[in-house]
């Protein structure tokens, strides 16, 4: 979740209480979900680095190791929790694979916090969206607490969403889609992948895994081609980390 996302969270904080609301903490229990076989198989146990917001509207982080981790979430309003994995022994550092998360409290069962690779996908909308309030200002009148989190969720199971997006909703542009949410509400035909095109990359057939906990490994038979775009994405394999976008690639052993 991006920065001026939790400096915009911070001055909600203070309007909550300006309002006379008692932001009361709630203590859950965190748990993660299952890794993807491919993350498992290649690059062992993760972990994991939290965060979220407290009832002031303050970023909290922890790393954690192994399945979960305690944390307090404010009481009255609804809040996203993310978890992304990360692998410091391979120079993978959070940020780089794409993060669990959960909407409070409707992932909430008992006391504890249900994150889900879904719930990643909304927890970074949750971040998107609060940003482009805070670069809107005033003028900002659709709120990501008050956003129909549960309906989101749903259209993933709905056939008449984009094949591709339902399939990894991680090829999707979140920061474009939150900054048109603001601007005019949310329509489901703006769910559609980033443009990406290919690029012959001339390194071992792979496997190669990619950031998407919804993608499956690429396995080549000859040149491998990879899917690039102008930002940066990252593979990983037994021969090491590559990083590539449209101009160029590099591979780190």
């Amino acid at each position: 979740m991006r920065s001026d996302f939790f400096a915009f969270m911070v001055c909600a904080g203070f309007v909550l209480h300006g309002c006379g609301e008692s932001l009361v903490d709630s203590r859950y229990d965190v748990r993660m979900p299952e890794l993807p076989p491919a993350w498992e198989t290649t690059l062992g146990s993760p972990r994991w680095q939290v965060e979220w917001l407290d009832g002031e509207g303050r970023k909290q982080t922890a790393t954690v190791r192994g399945s979960g981790a305690v944390i307090s979430l404010p009481a009255t309003w609804v809040s996203a929790v993310s978890a992304a994995p990360f692998w410091p022994d391979r120079g993978l550092g959070p940020g780089i694979f794409k993060p669990a998360g959960a909407i409070f409290p409707y992932d909430v069962s008992g006391k504890s916090l249900i994150l889900s690779w879904q719930g990643g996908v909304d927890a970074h909308l949750y971040g998107e969206f609060a940003a482009a309030c805070g670069e809107a200002g005033q003028e900002a009148n659709r709120l990501p607490w008050n956003f129909n989190w549960p309906r989101f969720r749903r259209l993933f199971d709905d056939p008449t969403l984009n094949e591709e997006i339902r399939a990894d909703p991680w090829l999707a542009d979140w920061s474009a889609i939150a900054a048109k949410i603001i601007q005019s509400g949310f329509d489901k035909r703006r769910l559609v992948p980033e443009a990406r095109s290919e690029r012959e990359i001339p390194v071992s057939p792979g496997p190669w895994i990619g950031v998407s906990p919804f993608s499956a490994p690429l396995l080549f038979d000859d040149v491998p081609v990879f899917p690039v775009r102008e930002k940066p994405d990252t593979w990983v394999s037994a021969e090491g980390v590559l990083r590539c976008n449209t101009e160029t690639w590099i591979l780190l052993p």
